[in-house]
């Protein structure tokens, strides 16, 4: 029985010391994996954030460029027929939108859809007002047509995406 208890002796101090040193040593590991997983939150963020605000600055600078007034005005040449300006016009939403499209990954889902659908719509309206004139129409004619329709609506085609995008930059800060 004296060995027993002299064994105990020994034993549970050692046992105790194991196991709070075994405590100590997962707690430190864990606050270790915490630091080191907040440095790499840190870090992306520092390299990310730009990124993302450079994706919000392109795809609002792309609908203001597909904005049919400002589109119409950039694109619009006196020597144009209606069928030209619609084919420039179509051509440079299309070039603008291939030359963006890779800033969908750092742009809202939410938004992203909505630039879509603003390019869907301005095109329609582009259509649109192309198909109500006759083939021999000049490109004055279509410009007119379009701004026509433009003032029908109560908003841009591009306003509704452009707000989105605004909300989405607001969150990040």
């Amino acid at each position: 029985m004296d060995e027993i208890l002299e064994i105990l002796k020994y034993t549970v101090p050692a046992l105790i010391v194991f196991l709070t040193t075994l405590i100590l040593i997962r707690g430190f590991f864990r606050n270790e994996e915490q630091r080191r997983s907040r440095q790499e939150s840190d870090l992306n963020r520092e390299k990310i954030l730009p990124l993302r605000m450079q994706a919000y600055e392109r795809m609002a600078l792309f609908l203001e460029r597909i904005n049919p007034e400002s589109l119409v005005l950039r694109v619009s040449r006196p020597d144009m027929s209606a069928g030209q300006l619609q084919a420039e016009l179509l051509s440079s939403i299309r070039t603008e939108y291939e030359h963006n499209v890779a800033q969908q990954v750092y742009v809202g889902i939410e938004s992203w859809e909505l630039i879509k659908t603003a390019k869907s719509n301005v095109i329609s309206l582009i259509n649109s007002a192309a198909d109500q004139l006759k083939d021999d129409a000049s490109s004055l004619s279509l410009s007119q047509k379009i701004f026509e329709q433009i003032v029908q609506l109560k908003n841009p085609p591009t306003s509704e995406a452009l707000d989105s995008l605004k909300r989405d930059m607001e969150r990040l800060f």
